[in-house]
């Protein structure tokens, strides 16, 4: 099987490492990632610059290509100029921080997925939740098996799927949960600060405040130790609200 690499964390991140390792048991692994961090880049694309991109090295044999670009515009340029045989799976990750509940909506992560799928091509985002000493050569031996049981059980083309895998602990991964994304805004908060030279610059920040889980989703089966597995689609229409609105007598208005 022919596998497309990618992610948001840049193509020297710990997380890509340890999958593109694990992943070469399903296949020949293809790395096309960004050259530097694109965290919550969400599916920004590139059209005011060109795409730079150059060869990366490890232990003296090619790795991948790095793209000066987001996840989503590597997966697109893997698939328009660098893949001369089209992948028959693209992965997306590892993360560094889980991609769960309303998050999914931010990731770059997702996004290099979600791109993937764009092309008709099962696509899986795969992220690791924050822990003080992530394992990442573990998180990426039991993503495998999962991604291997996602392939082998999918018959539509450009399948899409987001992986979460707990923190690092003890006894934990629990098992494996398919639950829907939450809907929830996380806790957030933008902080004013001033320079040195009395300007005011701002960063975004995460609330300390809790929030409470939201049952029956993934953020809550991430918190109980759970890897959680949510199919996705990326056709944003409320088809409920679709059907309704036809029948709305709507009038144009010239003023």
């Amino acid at each position: 099987m022919r596998i497309l690499l990618t992610n948001d964390d840049g193509i020297y991140a710990p997380g890509i490492e340890a999958l593109h390792d694990e992943l070469q048991r399903l296949g020949t692994v293809d790395v096309v990632a960004p050259n530097v961090e694109q965290s919550g880049v969400s599916h920004s694309i590139t059209y005011l610059e060109p795409l730079l991109a150059h060869e990366v090295f490890r232990q003296g044999r090619l790795f991948g290509k790095a793209v000066r670009g987001s996840p989503a515009d590597c997966v697109k340029l893997a698939m328009l100029q660098f893949c001369n045989t089209p992948p028959e799976l693209v992965v997306s990750g590892i993360n560094a921080g889980a991609n769960s509940g309303i998050n999914v909506l931010y990731s770059g992560t997702v996004a290099g997925a979600i791109e993937g799928a764009f092309f008709g091509i099962t696509s899986i985002a795969v992220s690791l939740a924050e822990s003080d000493n992530p394992d990442y050569a573990r998180a990426a031996r039991l993503a495998v098996p999962l991604i291997e049981q996602i392939v082998a059980g999918e018959v539509r083309p450009g399948a899409l799927w987001n992986m979460n895998v707990p923190e690092t602990r003890p006894g934990w991964p629990i098992g494996v949960k398919t639950l829907p994304m939450g809907l929830e805004r996380y806790g957030e908060a933008i902080e004013r600060r001033i320079d040195p030279r009395g300007r005011p610059y701002f960063w975004t920040m995460t609330a300390p405040e809790e929030h409470p889980l939201e049952p029956g989703t993934d953020v809550e089966g991430l918190a109980e130790g759970y890897i959680t597995l949510t199919p996705l689609h990326f056709d944003l229409t409320d088809r409920r609200r679709l059907a309704e609105a036809a029948h709305r007598p709507w009038r144009l208005v010239e003023p």
